[in-house]
């Protein structure tokens, strides 16, 4: 109880309560054109939905859009083939087949890096979509501190039924942990929804180069070699300034979309393992504690005394949080949502453990 404490008394609390940032001063905050880069396969519906919206950003200084168009089968190329005779800043880059053994993504993702013309770079998924029109001019500012990579956060729609409201609950709980711990000045992830870094820090971490075998971790196993590279890491988690997903729609889905996100963290760094494990783990052994004292013969006052103030300070730091990313969620059903999903962490990392294969559309 006191280790999650610790957390929302050193972490949550102060970056959900910490003061607004205030833009840059100067023109040379907007003075940089950046490459929007979107990896696509079979996305045509999604992308009909997103690169308009892109179309519509506010930057001054220009932008790119890099639509990578990963082995579809739909009309992605057609569509995108289409948008680049109205507009010069749309290009497409095609990728007919992946080298065997090399991660799809990673390697698609490193084509378009290749061709993008601008030092900048801006990376987000075909399907999502930016929360304003002001999200390239927010994301970009990060750079303005100054910083190698940006950070930002990526929400999920709200929809009815208690699946969604778990899937935001741990988007949410990830979104805290890896933007406070960024924003303590221990970096260890970001999501590739929503990451901008430069062509020098590329460069710097030999693009994919460490994992390029993995089939996930474009996006987190990057900041850790970013991290090790020594390369400046900054938060932009300004509402403005998220992209929005539609979340999975069964428990299968999510299973698997878990499962492929959570295979990487065996490759993080020994102090990062121990500082997100340490989180989880004391929570596990919060409710197992308590099933046990519940079948044992307890004083039941002081046991409910320490678990009402252990939920009750963790969920005011989720709510806290929610209303500082605006991904809001009911106070009343946060407790339940976090013993909830902490159980099903443990059964993804059962799994994980017992069947390690994985599958890439």
């Amino acid at each position: 109880m006191l280790v999650q404490l610790g957390y929302a008394a050193y972490y949550f609390l102060p970056f959900a309560l910490r003061p607004e940032t205030a833009p840059p001063a100067g023109p040379e905050a907007d003075a940089e054109p950046v490459s929007i880069l979107v990896c696509a396969h079979n996305e045509l519906e999604n992308l009909r939905r997103l690169l308009p919206l892109l179309l519509q950003q506010d930057y001054p200084a220009g932008f790119e859009i890099v639509l990578i168009d990963d082995r579809s089968g739909d009309d992605t190329y057609l569509y995108v083939q289409q948008l680049t005779q109205y507009y010069p800043n749309v290009r497409l880059v095609s990728v007919d087949k992946t080298p065997e053994g090399l991660s799809p993504k990673k390697y698609a993702l490193t084509l378009g890096i290749k061709v993008a013309r601008h030092p900048r770079l801006l990376f987000t998924d075909a399907d999502c979509i930016p929360a304003s029109n002001q999200w390239v001019r927010l994301m970009q500012r990060g750079f303005s501190r100054p910083a190698d990579v940006v950070l930002g956060y990526s929400a999920y729609a709200e929809a009815p039924g208690f699946l969604n409201k778990l899937v935001r609950f741990e988007t949410l709980l990830t979104g805290a942990q890896y933007l406070s711990f960024a924003w303590r000045g221990q970096p260890y992830m970001g999501v590739g929804r929503n990451l901008a870094y430069t062509q020098q820090c590329f460069r710097a971490t030999k693009g994919f180069a460490s994992h390029i075998r993995s089939l996930g971790g474009d996006d987190d196993l990057f900041v850790q070699d970013a991290v090790q590279q020594r390369q400046r890491v900054v938060v932009e988690a300004e509402p403005a300034a998220h992209t929005l997903s539609v979340p999975a729609e069964t428990w299968q889905a999510w299973w698997r979309q878990k499962r492929r996100h959570l295979s990487a963290g065996r490759h993080y760094r020994l102090a990062d393992r121990i500082r997100i494990g340490n989180f989880i783990g004391t929570n596990l052994l919060f409710y197992f504690t308590t099933l046990v004292l519940l079948f044992s013969r307890p004083d039941w006052v002081p046991l409910t005394a320490l678990w009402g103030i252990r939920t009750s300070v963790i969920c005011v730091a989720y709510a806290k949080l929610g209303q500082r990313l605006d991904d809001r969620l009911p106070v009343a059903l946060l407790p339940v949502l976090d013993a909830v999903y902490f159980f099903y962490y443990l059964a993804l990392g059962i799994s994980l453990f017992l069947y390690r294969n994985l599958r890439w559309k």
